[in-house]
C-alpha cells in the first residue's frame, strides 16, 4: 500500500502547508509516541532540529503531543541528524525525532525518525504510525502525562564522538581548513571538533538567522566555499548541508570534489587498512561508471541500489559492508554511524590528508568522471515511459553507447517528472542520446 505521508526520508513538505503543519507534528507525535511506549519503563524521545525558522513551532507541536501520551522528551536544539541517532541510542531512548528539511529551503521542514538502534524507522514502523494517525489518539491519563527537558551539553557529547571516529595518533595541526556549515544545524559542534583536533579553521555558513540556511551556501552551493579556500590559501575547504548528513569537499585549487570522489578514496584507504567490509561499496544507480570502472581496477566492487541513502543503507546492513553513499554527499560509514554523517565522513578525508603528505588535489580526485548529463521532462499524468516511442528511442540509445556507457530512466519520487541520465566516453554521443530520449518523452507526454 502507498504511503501517504512517508516519503523516502521522512516526512517533508513546505511548512504550514498540509501535511507539515503543527497540528500534523503534534499528531504524529501522539501516533510515533503511542506506537513506541512498549513496557512499563518511563519512555523517552529525543529530539533534534536545524535552524529553520519553523523548528520552533514544530519541536512544540512534537513535544505536546509525545508528552500527552506518555513519553518524556529531551530536547537537544540545533544538532545534526546524525547527532540525533547518536544520542537517540546513547541516551537509551525509545525513539529519536529530527526536525530538518536537510538541502531544501528555509520554508520547507521535515521530520526524520530513528527507532531505538539509531536506524532510521522500517517500513513497518512507518505504515503503523500513519494508521495511527488516522484514528484519536490514547491519551496518557493526567499522572502519566510526559515530561519534556532541554539538555545543554548535547554539542559537547557530539564532538566526542566525532573525535573519537579520528585516528588517536594523528591531529590536525598545521592544516587550514575552511568549513561551510550551510548556516544549519552543524554551525556550532563541526568548527569546534576541528578546533579541538588542532585545525586552524575559517568558518563560512555559521551565522544562521532561521531563513537563511542553504542559502547560496552548503554542500549543494559550494561556489562560496571554493572562493574562500583560494582566497585564505587553505589546505581543503568541507562543506556540509543543513542538517549535516551530506559532505561535498573543495582542494587547495577550488575544485569540488563529490562523492562518488570521496567514497573512492575512503574504500582503498580502508581496504589498505583492511578494514573495508564486504569487498567494496554500495552505491546508487547515479554514482558515475568512472567509479565503478575504478574500483574493478583495485580489485574491489560496486554495489549498486535505487537513488536514496536509506536504500544504501538497507544493502549494507543486509550484505555486510561497511562504507556506502550517494554522489551528492550522503557517506555512510556503519562502523561509526547508523545514518550519514558528513563531519566523521571529513575526518576519514581529513585523517588521509594528514596520512599522506599531499595536497588534496592529488589525493581527492582518483579517477577521471565518464561525462554523464541528467536532464528532466515534466509530464502531466499518464505512463509515458511506456510509450512506444519513448521504449524505441532508449533502445536506440542503448545500442549507440553499447559497450561506452549506460543510460538510466527513471520518474520523480516527488516531483512529475521524468529523469533521463546518459554517461559514456564520448562526450557529445551522451548529449546527443539524452536529447533524443527526452524529446520522445515529451511527445508522449
Amino acid at each position: 500500500m502507498a504511503r501517504k505521508f512517508f516519503g523516502t526520508d521522512g516526512i517533508r513538505g513546505r511548512t504550514n502547508t498540509y501535511p507539515l503543519t503543527a497540528e500534523m507534528a503534534l499528531k504524529v507525535g501522539q501516533a510515533a509516541g503511542a506506537h513506541f511506549v512498549r513496557g512499563d519503563h518511563r519512555h523517552r524521545v529525543v529530539i533534534g532540529k536545524d535552524t529553520r525558522l519553523s523548528g520552533y513551532m514544530m519541536e512544540s507541536a512534537l513535544v505536546a503531543g509525545f508528552t500527552s501520551v506518555g513519553m518524556d522528551v529531551v530536547m537537544v536544539g540545533p544538532m545534526p541528524t546524525p547527532a540525533v541517532a547518536m544520542l537517540a541510542q546513547s541516551m537509551r531512548a525509545d525513539l529519536g525525532v529530527m526536525i530538518s528539511a536537510s538541502h531544501n529551503p528555509y520554508y520547507d521542514n521535515g521530520l526524520k525518525l530513528f527507532g531505538p538502534d539509531g536506524y532510521k524507522l522500517s517500513d513497518d514502523d512507518e505504515a503503523a504510525i500513519e494508521a495511527a494517525l488516522e484514528r484519536p489518539p490514547v491519551l496518557a491519563t493526567s499522572e502519566q502525562i510526559g515530561r519534556a527537558r532541554r539538555i545543554e551539553d548535547a554539542r559537547g557529547r557530539y564532538i566526542h564522538f566525532a573525535k573519537s571516529t579520528f585516528p588517536s595518533n594523528l591531529r590536525l595541526d598545521g592544516l587550514k581548513i575552511v568549513i561551510d556549515c550551510a548556516n544549519g544545524a552543524a554551525y556550532q559542534v563541526a568548527p569546534s571538533a576541528l578546533w579541538e583536533l588542532g585545525a586552524d579553521v575559517v568558518t563560512v555558513g555559521v551565522s544562521p538567522n532561521g531563513t537563511n540556511i542553504n542559502d547560496k551556501c552548503g554542500s549543494t552551493a559550494p561556489a562560496q566555499l571554493a572562493a574562500r579556500v583560494v582566497e585564505q590559501g587553505a589546505h581543503i575547504g568541507v562543506a556540509l548541508d543543513g542538517d549535516a548528513d551530506r559532505l561535498i569537499v573543495v582542494d587547495e585549487k577550488g575544485r569540488v570534489v563529490d562523492g562518488d570522489q570521496l567514497m573512492a578514496l575512503i574504500a582503498t584507504s580502508w581496504a589498505r587498512r583492511d578494514i573495508l567490509r564486504g569487498g567494496g561499496i554500495v552505491a546508487t544507480v547515479m554514482s558515475n561508471l568512472g567509479l565503478e570502472r575504478f574500483l574493478e581496477s583495485r580489485h574491489l566492487s560496486l554495489l549498486r541500489t535505487q537513488v536514496g541513502d536509506r536504500h544504501v543503507l538497507e544493502a549494507m546492513r543486509r550484505d555486510g559492508f561497511n562504507v556506502g553513499g550517494e554522489q551528492s554527499g550522503h557517506i555512510i560509514l556503519s562502523d561509526h554511524a547508523t545514518t550519514g554523517d558528513g563531519l566523521v565522513a571529513a575526518l576519514q578525508i581529513l585523517a588521509e590528508l594528514v596520512e599522506s603528505d599531499l595536497p588534496a588535489s592529488e589525493m581527492l580526485h582518483l579517477f577521471d568522471p565518464l561525462p554523464q548529463l541528467l536532464k528532466n521532462v515534466r509530464f502531466n499524468g499518464g505512463q509515458p515511459l511506456e510509450a512506444a516511442g519513448v521504449r524505441q528511442a532508449i533502445a536506440d540509445g542503448e545500442t549507440r553507447l553499447a559497450g561506452t556507457g549506460r543510460i538510466l530512466i527513471r520518474k520523480s519520487g516527488t516531483e512529475p517528472l521524468i529523469r533521463v541520465m546518459a554517461e559514456g566516453e564520448d562526450e557529445a554521443l551522451v548529449g546527443e542520446v539524452v536529447e533524443q530520449i527526452c524529446e520522445a518523452v515529451r511527445q508522449a507526454a
